[in-house]
């Protein structure tokens, strides 16, 4: 069986990825969570880790012998590993497309991501408002996010990205919990399908893990002292 090591659900948007695309698709596998003690070199975290994984960081998925440790890669693993899923468009073109959303979310929107650092059992639209103000990036990339899920949508006519559940959607998952965390300002469409994808059952159940954790780790949090 596959195995898969997570950090804290609350906080680890890269595990959210991997945990999310397996569970909605059905496939059965282990997982691992592995506590975000801290990042330093001698932290139970990264001891952990060290003889896993060449990162040092998470997920990291294991089936076998087989170890693969970046995010996308795994994604590509797990769509060859159980092509019956259909996790990527069949279409050459619109495949095409989907792997450069996913790459473009791999590599980009770096002020969204370091201003509003995954936290979903939060609800902070004050912060989000002052950064929504304050932060032209973040701005930038939420318009980057509503055109390119705008036009994915229009050419696949929905429900998500490209049409059924796919390798995309689970890639954006933790940026739409960004968005509800943050409230930040969206068009009625683009909020319309980040409410669907929180409301799939690979989702829900992320959701529902995290905010069971009540693990509050203050170097995750820069907007609060406490929960």
């Amino acid at each position: 069986m596959i195995k898969l090591t997570v950090g804290n659900k609350n906080y680890s948007s890269w595990s959210m990825r991997p945990w999310v695309l397996l569970k909605q698709a059905d496939i059965d596998f282990e997982e691992v969570m592995l506590r975000f003690d801290a990042f330093t070199p001698n932290s139970r975290f990264k001891t952990t880790l060290r003889g896993l994984s060449p990162t040092g960081k998470v997920p990291v998925l294991q089936d076998g012998d087989l170890v693969v440790w970046d995010t996308l890669a795994i994604a590509e693993y797990v769509a060859e590993r159980f092509p019956e899923g259909e996790l990527w468009p069949h279409d050459v073109a619109v495949r095409s497309r989907a792997r450069s959303l996913c790459a473009e979310m791999h590599s980009g929107f770096s002020a969204l991501r370091s201003a509003c650092p995954m936290n979903i059992e939060a609800r902070l639209p004050e912060v989000g408002a002052l950064i929504w103000r304050d932060n032209a990036g973040v701005r930038a990339d939420v318009a980057r996010l509503t055109e390119m899920w705008r036009d994915a949508l229009q050419a696949s006519g929905g429900p998500l990205l490209f049409g059924h559940f796919s390798v995309a959607d689970a890639y954006f998952a933790p940026v739409c919990m960004r968005l509800v965390t943050y409230a930040l300002p969206l068009p009625e469409d683009v909020a319309a399908y980040v409410q669907r994808v929180c409301a799939l059952p690979g989702v829900r159940a992320w959701i529902d893990g995290a905010c069971a954790e009540h693990d509050f780790l203050d170097f995750e949090e820069p907007y609060r002292l406490h929960r």
